[in-house]
């Protein structure tokens, strides 16, 4: 689905590609009268989440990389709802909104002030000309690979405990694969900021010349965007997760209190593996792009001076 990246942010952070999820949520009470429904659910968006991670990893084009970090986080939020989790699932729709509109409008901002230019390799050395850029990117991409005490982590990691508290060979298999998915996101978010920010330049140099940062009309809600990516998560957990909690009263389905009491006392070893397997695929992403970089650059003269 492609847009003017403002059209982008509206699309993909709430509205269109989220209606089928929502409708999903709202029909809640009829989805609970068959177990095979919900099977499929969880298969469905346990296979979502990590295909579309794991594409985005190769993607060049900035706006195609979070278009499927999007597709990514709606596959978390499908298969939260094939564990009954609908009250997770909304909650991690809410936060995804506020980071991934931040990452698309910066994003937009980056793309228009670089001469209309969306290739990640044409990028490289301009966290000085786009250092706002440079700070909501870097909070939008945090929050995305779930990093803790961030917006994304506090619904991110419950879905995926969730799963694991599940007790199933589907719950096993939609945890293996969310924490492979969460690997590949943080992967793609660190190569990301790499090649627009830090990488040695490789763009042309007219580029360079006519780059400029965005006026403070627009950089306002980019600065809104980045307080919400940090702490919507740990202000509004307790209303849509906190156990007793009547935020959604009868509107949808809410049950299965075990898994959250599973899930809250777990080991604490168990409890991290989706952080590791983000640090792991942070690691991976900069070992990456430094001996790619390294290799590639090695006798080229460069169009802007590092």
């Amino acid at each position: 689905m492609e847009a003017p990246t403002p059209v982008s942010a509206l699309l993909h952070a709430a509205t269109l590609v989220t209606a089928g999820l929502f409708l999903i949520i709202r029909c809640s009470f009829i989805f609970e009268q068959s177990n095979f429904v919900l099977t499929i659910v969880i298969i469905f968006g346990a296979l979502t989440a990590f295909f579309a991670s794991s594409v985005g990893v190769v993607q060049n084009d900035m706006k195609r990389v979070i278009a499927y970090s999007t597709c990514s986080q709606l596959g978390y939020m499908m298969f939260a709802c094939g564990l009954s989790q609908y009250s997770v699932a909304i909650f991690h729709l809410a936060n995804h909104a506020l980071f991934k509109a931040l990452l698309f409008l910066s994003a937009g901002g980056i793309i228009h002030g670089f001469g209309d230019l969306q290739d990640l390799r044409r990028f490289g050395g301009t966290i000085k000309i786009f250092p706002v850029f440079y700070i909501m990117i870097l909070v939008g991409s945090i929050a995305l690979a779930g990093f803790p005490f961030f917006t994304g982590f506090y619904s991110k990691d419950c879905i995926l405990n969730l799963a694991l508290a599940h007790s199933s060979i589907y719950g096993n298999f939609a945890y293996t694969l969310g924490v492979l998915a969460a690997c590949c996101t943080a992967f793609y978010s660190c190569r990301l900021v790499f090649y627009v920010f830090i990488n040695y330049p490789n763009g042309f140099m007219d580029s360079f010349e006519k780059a400029h940062q965005s006026t403070l009309k627009t950089l306002i809600p980019l600065v809104l965007l980045g307080f919400g990516s940090i702490f919507a998560g740990f202000i509004l957990r307790d209303m849509f997760l906190g156990f007793g909690s009547g935020f959604f009263g009868n509107s949808i389905f809410y049950s299965h209190q075990t898994m959250l009491q599973d899930f809250e006392f777990a080991h604490p070893f168990v409890k991290n593996i989706p952080l590791i397997f983000t640090l792991m695929g942070v690691l991976v992403s900069i070992q990456f792009c430094l001996n790619f970089e390294s290799r590639a650059n090695i006798t080229k003269v460069y169009a802007y001076p590092a």
